[in-house]
């Protein structure tokens, strides 16, 4: 088999497996609603859900088709906690308010799960992740990693593995320790973002594709939402188009960068049964992170390769090879059945990034590939604080999250330097 040759390039894997997206129409014509909410990912749709189901009117716009963006094409991966492990949150921000945020984020986690199972989607959920060092010396890091986590985060599902363990669980003597977490696990998320899109559309939401935003205005109490095809007028507004937010908003562009993420899946590797046995998720210490797992059909999903411009290689599946071939050199000629890419938003410090940018318009995104669970709980929160139920988002609103240096201009020149060094340290 001829890994060069995958079948079917830019398609994601998703999109094959969990076959098809649910349609919905372009706006055609103005309207006025309780709630306009532009992007149609995981936070945009979970708080169009959450409005809808509470009675209020909401009118949600996608630009392209819904699962298009991170949440159809992302890694799959749960994570446990924000994207800082806890001790550098408590150094940073103090305990109380790190304890805080990690709860947060275990109600995430908690909330995806109870989502799935009350509204019968099969989001292919397996359980385990593991966080792996591509560098000796990080294993008193890592063992105090689990000990925290456990005495000071009551959180006791992470264990330390050393060398021989972690060669063990992985199937590769690539790494050089380990924490594995028996308290999360991974999802198919086009399965999730169907399911999502059928329950919202069922609870009374207004969904719209194709009708990309052109400008936002507030004033006089209410925010007007222009699109080729008319406005929607409204009381407030949610954006949440996180790393696609382009020249729409420009606090949010300063605070929310995209980079591009590439994916590879593999064939089915009945024939390699010691790759993952455990079949948890994955990811390593590089600042530009290594993640990958198996399906639940036992191929090898294996994301590998960031860029830092708007670029787009034809030869995503050789890019993801190469590295896959590191960690298990035993894969050498396996073929490829998929390879695809998207944006990811990130912000400076790669924490969330929530705020009123401006009168009644609030801004959501900048997961830094902690998306999954983050996502769709922003999108319950931002609903739960228009409904006056709860003042969660404020945690996220009073992080620090600085705007990226440099200006419009250059801003994604500053930004390619910056994470190029970070690239060449991770190989040094």
């Amino acid at each position: 088999m001829l890994w060069q040759s995958p079948i079917a390039p830019g398609i994601s894997w998703y999109q094959a497996d969990a076959g098809a997206r649910p349609d919905f129409a372009a706006l055609d014509g103005s309207r006025t609603v309780d709630v306009a909410i532009v992007g149609g990912g995981f936070t945009g749709l979970q708080a169009a859900y959450a409005l809808a189901k509470a009675g209020v009117s909401v009118a949600l716009i996608e630009a392209h088709h819904l699962g298009d963006g991170a949440s159809g094409r992302n890694g799959g991966q749960f994570g446990t906690g924000q994207r800082w492990w806890p001790e550098e949150m408590e150094a940073k921000l103090g305990f109380t308010r790190s304890k805080a945020l990690f709860d947060l984020a275990e109600s995430a986690k908690k909330h995806v799960m109870d989502f799935a199972a009350e509204h019968g989607i099969d989001m292919d959920y397996l359980p385990g992740q593991m966080n792996v060092a591509h560098k000796p010396g990080y294993e008193r890091d890592y063992q105090a990693n689990a000990e925290i986590a456990a005495a000071r985060y009551n959180y006791p599902h992470s264990t330390f593995m050393d060398r021989k363990e972690t060669a063990e669980r992985l199937g590769s003597t690539r790494y050089y320790c380990g924490v594995r977490d028996t308290g999360t696990g991974h999802i198919q998320p086009m399965k999730l973002l169907i399911g999502l899109a059928n329950a919202a559309r069922a609870a009374g939401a207004a969904i719209f594709e194709n009708t990309p935003a052109t400008a936002i205005r507030s004033g006089g109490g209410k925010v007007e939402i222009d699109t080729a095809t008319g406005t929607i007028t409204a009381g407030k507004a949610l954006i949440a188009t996180n790393a696609y937010i382009g020249g729409l908003e420009p606090v949010t562009a300063a605070h929310v960068m995209p980079i591009r993420s590439f994916i590879g899946a593999t064939v089915p590797l009945d024939d390699f049964p010691n790759v993952i046995p455990g079949k948890e998720a994955v990811a390593d210490s590089r600042f530009v992170v290594r993640y990958f797992r198996k399906t639940k059909d036992n191929r090898l999903l294996f994301g590998g390769r960031e860029a830092y411009t708007a670029d787009h290689p034809t030869d995503i599946s050789a890019h993801i090879h190469r590295q896959v071939t590191e960690i298990y050199p035993a894969l050498k000629d396996i073929a490829f059945t998929h390879a695809w890419g998207g944006s990811v938003g990130i912000t400076l410090p790669r924490q969330p990034f929530a705020r009123e940018v401006m009168p009644n318009v609030v801004s959501i995104g900048g997961y830094s590939g902690h998306g999954v669970m983050l996502s769709n709980y922003c999108g319950r929160l931002y609903a739960e604080a228009v409904l006056g139920r709860s003042p969660d988002l404020e945690l996220l609103k009073e992080l620090n999250v600085r705007a990226f240096p440099g200006g419009a201009s250059l801003r994604a020149p500053l930004l390619f330097l910056a994470l190029s060094w970070y690239a060449l340290k991770d190989r040094l």
